[in-house]
């Protein structure tokens, strides 16, 4: 399931991950949100959203 579409040109669309957003997916992790979810509401791709929980090592989604 794709969520940030790409640019017409082809190239895709790549957004910084602000403090914000950082907080929020903690808060998603301890809430055990599915990631389908916090997906479509951030507007990031599943794929974005798990290499960033990897990297805060932090996990995500109902199977940890």
């Amino acid at each position: 399931m794709k969520v940030a579409k790409p640019k017409k040109n082809g190239k895709a669309v790549r957004r910084e991950w602000t403090k914000t957003d950082v907080k929020e997916l903690k808060a998603h992790s301890k809430a055990r949100t599915p990631v389908t979810k916090i997906s479509k509401e951030t507007k990031r791709t599943i794929g974005a959203l798990r290499q960033k929980a990897l990297h805060l090592g932090i996990g995500l989604g109902h199977q940890r």
